[in-house]
Parts: structure tokens; C-alpha cells; sequence
């Protein structure tokens, strides 16, 4: 068996474009067009906030993220990073596992909202749909992901530039549709009806809390970005400008987005639906519901091919560093992408999709994704102590990874207590 440390290396072939519309569409396909329906129920016109306040905790995260992919520009991401911060033999290894499996949630929740948008454009009638479940189609959808990831690393990330772009212009189209719906007597009663609807200013702030968790899950991918660092030219510039742009024009959609949808319909329908945008449009524009239904399903296919490149980056680094598990080191020749390790997330994402509700899946990816970021911030901390950063590597604010650490441990103690 080719040893891991002699096999081919990954290939430095991406730039800022490709980097940035690679992370804004996994955090579009992983979020908007799933869980809008979820976080409104939740929430009710409060929702927009929600939103918002996921993108404030993600922030100082992201700054971290963006500072720790120029010092340390490795495949592994925050594997690398906690090895070289802590040096402990068995926190990396955990690390990766937890990633991984956040990935494996992730994608499998965002698949499930993409066959439901693709299941709702089939031509059969409503009857016979109600007697199919539309998580037939998870495994093919999933398969041709894996092919497109495996294909090759510009190829896959060229589909997902063209995807995230079809994608935004569907969250352009339920934003215009949600307004020209008429308003429902929700969006009327105003935001002091929406908090008394939550049980007073009590019930709403822990409804909001909650709620801010399974929004957070909408703005992962940023995270997913650093794994392209062996792949991306100039990473300690290039990696901080594409995640920063990428989580500003995420945070603006979806708090549109969301004032959209709840002017369009009442959150307690939105709650009820597998495809609340097409609702939307539906309310705005019938005509579009077709169009808005074929972009919610390639907006989750794109979350699913980001999601399984970055996992499949995460197995190909713990493979090069550990011999008994080199297979996961394989890079198809000629293509320079991790194809053992792609076709593990692919069945992976597949067995979970088709057995876990959408619910627990976005806050179990999220909950993960949380305490990986505690992990992570605490590394940059202790990294800056150790060594200042390279020579033009950019540097996040002092602030950024005590900020991080205390907004995303505060996350987690809401999405436990707050419901």
C-alpha cells in the first residue's frame, strides 16, 4: 500500500472568487432554504433577530478562523491547529471526529431539505406524493455529490461557484415574493404582539436564545473554508478576505429573507412545511413556485458537495498523520482530490440522512460545531503566546478569540437551557 507520506499532494489551484461563493453557498444551501421554516416557528417575527444574533456569535469566530488559516494553512484545519497548540496526542484525533461528524449532520440535514424542494417538482399527483416519502431520492442525490468531489477540487468548487450564484437569486426572488404576498395578521399585529404571542419579554428572550442555536447552524461553512488552505493560493491573505465577504452577505440575506417569509405567511404554517420558501413565493408570485423549487434543491446540493469537501479534507489529514489510517491519504491520480475519504462522508451522509429527523440533525451539527469552536479559539490564544503570525498573514483583533470562546460556550448553555 502507497505510504501516505510518499502519495500525491493536494493542489494549489483556488483564489479568492472560487473561496468566497464556495462559503457563502454552504452557508446559504446549509441554512436559509431548510430551516427558515424551523426558526420562525420557533421565534415568529423575532426571527430576523435570531439571525442576526447567530452572525454576531459566529463573527469573532470567524476573525479567529481567518487568522489561525494563515498561520497554519493545512488541510486538517483545527486539527492542525489543536496539535500545534496543545501538542496532546488524543485531543487532535477527537477533534477531527467531532468535526466530521458535525460535517455528516450538517450535510445530512441540508439533504433532506433539498429532496423535499426536488420531491415537490416531480409531476406526480399530490396523492400518489403523499405515499412516496421523498427521501428516496437522498441516496443518488448524494452519490452524484461525491462525484462531482471527487472530480476534482477546481471542478467541484466551480460547481458550487454556479450553484451558490443560482441559489442567491432564489433568496433574491422569496425576498420580493414575501413582500408582495399580503401581510398576515402577525406581521400586522408588529413585534409587541410577536412577544406577547412567546409569553412576555421572558418567554421571548427564551425563545430567541433557542432559537439562535438552530440559526447558528444556517452560518456553518465559514469553518469548512480553512480545509482549502493546502489548496488555495496566498491562504494567509486570500482565506481571511473570502470569509469575512461570505459571512457579511449571509447575515444581510438572511435577515431579509426571514422578514420576507414572515410577511408571506404565519410562522405557525412556516413551522409545518418541509419547503417554507416555496410557500413564500407561493404566496407572492404562484407563477415562480416551480423556479423557487429547483433552486431550494440545488441551494441543498450545494451545502451537501461543501460540506463533504471539507469532511473528506479532514479524513485525508488524519490519514497523512497516521499510518494505520494512510487508505484515507488516497488522492486519485491525475485529480488531486481525497477519494477514499470522499466516498466515506458520501455513505456517511447517506445512512444518517435517511435515519435522523431534520430538528435534532441542525441542532446536534450546530451543538458540535460550538464546542469545536471553544476548542478553537482557545488554540489561537495559547498559538499567539507561542509565535507571532507569518509575514503577511492577517491578523484578527486581540479581542477576537476571547469574544469567540465566551459567545459560543454562552450558545451552547442556551440551546441547552433555552430550549
Amino acid at each position: 500500500m502507497t505510504d501516505a507520506s510518499s502519495a500525491p499532494g493536494l493542489q494549489r489551484r483556488l483564489g479568492f472568487w472560487l473561496l468566497m461563493l464556495y462559503g457563502l453557498g454552504v452557508m446559504v444551501g446549509a441554512g436559509i432554504y431548510v430551516l427558515i421554516g424551523e426558526v420562525g416557528g420557533r421565534t415568529g417575527l423575532l426571527a430576523p433577530a435570531a439571525f442576526l444574533l447567530a452572525a454576531l456569535v459566529a463573527a469573532p469566530t470567524a476573525m479567529s478562523y481567518a487568522e489561525l488559516a494563515g498561520r497554519i494553512p493545512e488541510a486538517g484545519g483545527e486539527v492542525a491547529w489543536l496539535r500545534d497548540a496543545f501538542g496532546l496526542s488524543l485531543l487532535p484525533p477527537v477533534a477531527g471526529l467531532l468535526i466530521v461528524g458535525g460535517a455528516t449532520l450538517s450535510a445530512a440535514a441540508v439533504i433532506q431539505g433539498g429532496a423535499a424542494y426536488l420531491w415537490a417538482l416531480t409531476p406526480l399527483p399530490a396523492d400518489l406524493k403523499a405515499l412516496i416519502p421523498y427521501t428516496w431520492l437522498i441516496p443518488p442525490l448524494i452519490a452524484a455529490m461525491a462525484v462531482a468531489a471527487v472530480w476534482g477540487v477546481v471542478e467541484s468548487m466551480v460547481v458550487a461557484a454556479v450553484l451558490t450564484l443560482v441559489e442567491v437569486s432564489g433568496l433574491l426572488l422569496a425576498i420580493w415574493a414575501g413582500f408582495e404576498a399580503p401581510p398576515t395578521a402577525e406581521w400586522r399585529d408588529g413585534l409587541p404582539g410577536a412577544v406577547e404571542h412567546l409569553g412576555g419579554l421572558g418567554g421571548a428572550a427564551s425563545a430567541l436564545a433557542g432559537a439562535s442555536l438552530l440559526a447558528f447552524f444556517a452560518f456553518i461553512g465559514f469553518e469548512d473554508m480553512v480545509n482549502m488552505a493546502e489548496e488555495t493560493h496566498d491562504p494567509g491573505r486570500t482565506m481571511a478576505r473570502a470569509i469575512l465577504a461570505a459571512l457579511a452577505i449571509t447575515a444581510v440575506l438572511y435577515a431579509l429573507v426571514a422578514a420576507a417569509a414572515l410577511h408571506a405567511l404565519p410562522s405557525a404554517l412556516m413551522a409545518t412545511m418541509y419547503d417554507p420558501l416555496t410557500g413564500v413565493v407561493r404566496a407572492g408570485a404562484p407563477a415562480l413556485v416551480p423556479v423557487i423549487a429547483l433552486i431550494g434543491g440545488a441551494a441543498a446540493l450545494n451545502g451537501v458537495l461543501a460540506q463533504m469537501v471539507m469532511g473528506a479534507r479532514i479524513l485525508y489529514g488524519t490519514g497523512r498523520r497516521h499510518p494505520r489510517l494512510a487508505l484515507l491519504a488516497r488522492v486519485a491520480p491525475g485529480r488531486g482530490t481525497p477519494w477514499v475519504a470522499t466516498l466515506l462522508m458520501g455513505a456517511l451522509v447517506t445512512g444518517v440522512a435517511l435515519l435522523v429527523p431534520l430538528g435534532p440533525l441542525a441542532a446536534g451539527s450546530a451543538g458540535v460545531l460550538l464546542a469545536v469552536f471553544v476548542g478553537v479559539n482557545l488554540a489561537l490564544v495559547v498559538l499567539r503566546r507561542k509565535a507571532p503570525a507569518p509575514d503577511g498573514a492577517w491578523t484578527a483583533p486581540f479581542w477576537a478569540p476571547w469574544a469567540g470562546m465566551a459567545l459560543s460556550a454562552a450558545a451552547v448553555a442556551a440551546g441547552v437551557f433555552g430550549g
